[in-house]
C-alpha cells in the first residue's frame, strides 16, 4: 500500500463522490421503474409468532452483539443528548415526546439491522458496515423516501405534543422539573395532557407502524416498488389487528424500559427489536 499524493487522493475522492451520486440517481429512477410491482401474499399470524420473532431477534443480537451494540450505543448517545438538551433548554414538556418518538423513526433507523439478519439468514458475512453498503443498492431510494415520511410524521408528533402542552399546562415553560411533574400528575390540566398525549401519540405510532412494519424489510428482500411495500405493510396490519396491536405494545414497552435510565438501555433494546422485526416480516409475508 502506497501513500497517494494530494492530486491522486483528490481524484480518488471525486471518483467516489461521482459513484455515490450515480447510485443515488439510479435509486431515484428505481422508484418509478418498480412502481405497481406485484404484491406478495400476507399471512395471518398469532401471538406465539411474536414470541418466536423476539427469540430469533435476540439470537441475532447474541451472534453479532459487538457490532449491533455499537449501533445501539449511537441511539443511547442520541437519547442522552436529547435528554440534556431538553433539561438544559427547559423544554421538559417535550422530553417524553422525544423519547417516545423512537417508536416512530425506529423502523427506518433499524434498516441496517434488518440487513444484518437477512445476510445471516443467507449464510453471508455480517458486520455493522452492511447497513452503510445498502446505499449503493438500487432499492435504497424507496427506503430513503419512506424514511423521510417517518421523519415527517415524527416532526408532526413533536409539534402536536407541544400544542397539547400549550393548551393544557402552557404556554409558559415549567419553573422546574419538580413543578412540571407535580402539574402533570396532580392537576386536572395535567391529567388532560396525559390523556390527550396518549391518544394522539397512539394515532401517530399506529400510522408509523402500519406503513413501516413490513415495508422496509420487503424493499431489502425483494425488488418491489415503494407503493407495493406500503400496501403490503398496510395489509399485514389490517389482516392481523390483534397480533399487531400486541406487537405495538411490546415495542412501546421495551422502548420505555430501554429509555431508563437515561436511554442507556436502548443500546440493547433497539438492536433486539430491529432483528426481531426482520423475523416478524418473514412470518407476515410469504416468500
Amino acid at each position: 500500500m502506497t501513500i497517494k499524493n494530494p492530486i491522486e487522493w483528490s481524484g480518488a475522492r471525486l471518483v467516489q463522490a461521482a459513484q455515490a451520486l450515480g447510485s443515488m440517481g439510479r435509486s431515484l429512477h428505481h422508484i418509478s421503474d418498480t412502481a405497481h410491482s406485484p404484491a406478495p401474499a400476507v399471512r395471518r399470524i398469532a401471538i406465539a409468532d411474536l414470541r418466536d420473532a423476539l427469540v430469533r431477534g435476540f439470537d441475532d443480537f447474541k451472534a453479532y452483539r459487538s457490532d449491533v451494540v455499537f449501533v445501539g450505543i449511537i441511539y443511547a448517545v442520541v437519547g442522552i443528548i436529547l435528554d440534556r438538551a431538553a433539561f438544559g433548554a427547559r423544554l421538559l414538556p417535550l422530553l417524553f415526546p422525544l423519547a417516545s418518538g423512537f417508536a416512530i423513526v425506529g423502523p427506518f433507523a433499524a434498516v441496517g439491522l434488518y440487513e444484518m439478519s437477512r445476510r445471516r439468514e443467507q449464510g453471508l458475512e455480517v458486520n455493522w458496515s452492511n447497513g452503510i453498503e445498502m446505499i449503493r443498492e438500487p432499492g435504497f431510494g424507496g427506503v430513503a423516501m419512506l424514511g423521510l415520511i417517518l421523519i415527517a410524521i415524527f416532526a408532526l408528533w413533536i409539534a402536536s405534543a407541544w400544542w397539547i402542552y400549550a393548551a393544557t399546562l402552557g404556554p409558559a415553560l415549567p419553573a422546574s422539573a419538580a413543578a412540571f411533574v407535580h402539574d402533570v400528575f396532580a392537576t386536572h390540566a395535567g391529567h388532560v395532557l396525559i390523556a390527550a398525549g396518549m391518544i394522539v401519540g397512539f394515532a401517530f405510532a399506529l400510522v408509523a407502524m402500519t406503513i413501516s412494519v413490513a415495508s422496509f424489510p420487503l424493499m431489502l428482500d425483494r425488488d418491489v416498488g415503494l407503493d407495493t411495500a406500503l400496501a403490503t405493510s398496510f395489509r399485514a396490519v389490517r389482516d392481523n389487528p390483534r397480533t399487531m396491536a400486541a406487537w405495538g405494545l411490546i415495542v412501546a414497552g421495551l422502548l420505555l424500559i430501554g429509555s431508563l435510565p437515561f436511554f442507556l438501555g436502548l443500546a440493547i433494546v433497539v438492536p433486539v427489536l430491529g432483528h426481531s422485526t426482520w423475523h416478524l416480516y418473514r412470518k407476515l409475508v410469504e416468500r
